[in-house]
């Protein structure tokens, strides 16, 4: 059996049924770990259900899968559309978190990218740059990072390959690999032919490769881990 290394993206901005309170997220994040994830991926939400950088709702998230799941590293989006826009205050709510995860994600091409890629790696949270471009390539010089995400988002199943190669091309190393939507299977089968980690779950897709809906993350995790083995052995069969 190939290893693959698979996030549990475990809710994105999805309403329910994906996951949404902490007692959601810490009983959904034990399913996925179970189901093979070496890491969880969620947005914290406030008490109206909206996504959110507030301190008291990332702890009250972070916590919660700790507890279900000790040792699983958590990792938290910072997604700008959270504040408005205003990188200024993502960047004054991030510093005010007092149960910090694991790692955060933060999405090159948003503004204030570096400035909170620095201000995460002083308070030793780990960061995911979420590059979604070739461009977005060059923005990553001379700053920390845990690792590197190369996110297809908004591309036909048919055009992902070649977006995602158009990336991969500029970076060293073993970035993520995943899609949203119609690009998330075939960059899931992509990864797994590469040898790369790669994500799964309902922020990245509701529905399983035939089309049929997925019952919850776990399912998708299950059917991720299938499709990437299957995928990392045709290689191997292929190119030795």
């Amino acid at each position: 059996m190939f290893s693959v290394w698979i996030k549990a993206c475990l809710n994105g901005g999805r309403p329910s049924p994906a996951p949404i309170t902490p007692a959601e997220l810490a009983g959904a994040a034990l399913e996925a770990v179970e189901a093979g994830a070496a890491a969880v991926h969620v947005h914290p939400r406030d008490a109206a259900g909206r996504e959110s950088l507030d301190g008291d709702d990332i702890g009250a998230a972070v916590t919660a899968i700790r507890e279900a799941c000790p040792g699983l590293p958590v990792g938290v989006s910072t997604g700008i559309w959270m504040t408005g826009g205003d990188p200024r205050r993502r960047a004054d709510l991030v510093a005010g978190w007092q149960v910090r995860p694991d790692f955060a994600s933060v999405n090159v091409e948003e503004p204030g990218f570096a400035d909170l890629v620095r201000l995460l790696d002083r308070a030793g949270v780990g960061v995911e740059a979420g590059v979604w471009s070739p461009a977005d390539v060059d923005a990553l010089d001379g700053l920390p990072f845990l690792r590197i995400l190369v996110e297809i988002i908004d591309v036909p199943a048919a055009e992902a390959v070649a977006a995602a190669e158009a990336i991969l091309r500029r970076l060293p190393g073993a970035p993520l690999l995943h899609g949203e939507n119609e690009a998330c299977w075939p960059l899931i089968a992509h990864a797994g032919a590469l040898g790369l980690p790669t994500r799964a779950g309902l922020e990245d897709t509701l529905t399983l490769p035939d089309g049929t809906p997925a019952a919850d993350n776990a399912e998708l995790l299950r059917q991720a881990r299938t499709l990437w083995t299957d995928a990392r052995r045709k290689h191997e069969n292929t190119y030795g």
